[in-house]
């Protein structure tokens, strides 16, 4: 009988389930509790999570007798850990995995070598909405022949010959004439190990390499509200963990749970006021909005629709906040041809007129039509000629004493 039998029972089976039974039982559970499946069910992702990881160690037999012998102190080899509460046990075995679901359930880092990292680029209606993604995949194991020494049979490795077991060699490179520098390089024989293999000694599998490619089918859960460079684990449960990277979106900007976007209206909508679409959202919805009567509308004016910005993260029913910020769109040229200008002019504000009193001084200016990202060119680019060849005369006055050589 297991000392724990928590892995066994969210998995469904019996202690003294075979393997077929577990693989069974975990494919019948992860369609029951998929993310996609269950999309209003905050939770649902990391149950599932919860699943992959018990049975990437059940599935194991090294594993599961470590997990039956010891629990999770027996697997994660930590010995123990007097006191700790039971909700604490997944936060234990999912640190050791390398897992990462926010600082409540962060306890360290996992154990026995790195995590392969990988970023992943999502857009911002993927984290809006949540999405599954299925990929395949190369990572580099154990050679399961050689069991990760290269060798084969009982064979071992002799002190390379090249280095004399060292790893590293001398290399000379010439500095100046008649003088040379000598620094220590990496053998490239032995690839800085100090010993090698002979060709018939090495592993057939491997090559004498130790590690082979393996290929992997990964799953991962955007879920909604996950943020940029938030860090997720794939499916199976293993050594890889993805870095979300968040795309530019063409329309919102983000800041936390809020999101920003710019909406054109027309100068007949600032000043007369609309009712209409003005925006399609994330997840396809279009946002209609009605302009208080009388209201005037002036340009980068700003709103806020309260529980429209990003869904939060765990809480998805709950969401940050919507700014809009109003952009003007002027009439064109050819607007003006067909309206009575006179007519216009008497219904617009009136002009302003010069400034009182009037400067001593005025002159004509032409104008220009320009872009104002032209402003400060060429700032860079000044140079003061004068104190340039001012410095070039010191210099010469100041070796003008000088003899041309100096006697030694």
């Amino acid at each position: 009988m297991p000392v724990e039998t928590e892995l066994y029972e969210l998995l469904g089976v019996s202690f003294d389930a075979t393997e077929d039974d577990i693989k069974k039982a975990y494919r019948k559970k992860a369609r029951e509790h998929h993310p996609d499946k269950n999309i209003n069910d905050p939770e649902a992702g990391q149950k599932f999570q919860e699943m992959a990881a018990a049975y990437e160690i059940l599935i194991d037999g090294n594993k599961r007798a470590a997990y039956d012998a010891g629990g999770m102190d027996g697997v994660t080899g930590r010995g123990g850990v007097p006191g700790m509460d039971p909700s604490d046990m997944f936060a234990h075995m999912f640190t050791h995995f390398g897992f990462d679901f926010g600082p409540e359930m962060r306890g360290g880092g996992r154990r026995g070598g790195e995590d392969s990292i990988i970023p992943h680029s999502v857009t911002l209606e993927d984290l809006y909405n949540g999405k599954s993604i299925k990929m395949n995949m190369e990572k580099e194991v154990l050679c399961s022949v050689c069991k990760g020494s290269g060798a084969r049979g009982n064979a071992k490795p002799k002190p390379c010959a090249t280095c004399s077991g060292n790893g590293w060699t001398y290399a000379q490179s010439r500095v100046s004439p008649g003088t040379f520098h000598r620094t220590k390089v990496q053998c490239t024989d032995c690839k800085g190990h100090g010993e090698k293999l002979k060709d018939k000694d090495r592993c057939k599998k491997c090559k004498g390499e130790k590690t082979i490619k393996e290929k992997t089918r990964q799953e991962i859960f955007v879920e909604k509200g996950m943020k940029d460079r938030q860090r997720i684990p794939g499916v199976p449960a293993g050594d890889v963990i993805f870095v979300l990277h968040a795309l530019p979106h063409d329309s919102f900007e983000r800041s936390g749970d809020d999101l920003l976007a710019h909406v054109t209206i027309t100068l007949s909508e600032a000043l007369l006021g609309f009712s209409r679409i003005i925006l399609k959202h994330l997840d396809g919805r279009g946002v209609k909005l009605a302009s208080p009567p009388g209201k005037i509308i002036k340009p980068q004016d700003s709103i806020i629709l309260r529980g429209e910005g990003m869904p939060i993260h765990r809480r998805p029913t709950d969401k940050g906040d919507l700014y809009v910020i109003f952009d003007i769109e002027m009439p064109d040229q050819n607007w003006l041809k067909t309206v009575d200008v006179k007519a216009l002019e008497a219904l617009l504000p009136a002009k302003r007129p010069d400034m009182d009193p009037l400067p001593e001084t005025v002159d004509e200016a032409d104008f220009e039509e320009s872009d104002v990202v032209d402003f400060g060119e060429g700032e860079d680019d000044w140079e003061d000629d004068d104190s340039d060849d001012e410095y070039h005369h010191h210099m010469h006055d100041d070796y003008d004493d000088e003899p041309d050589c100096r006697p030694q």
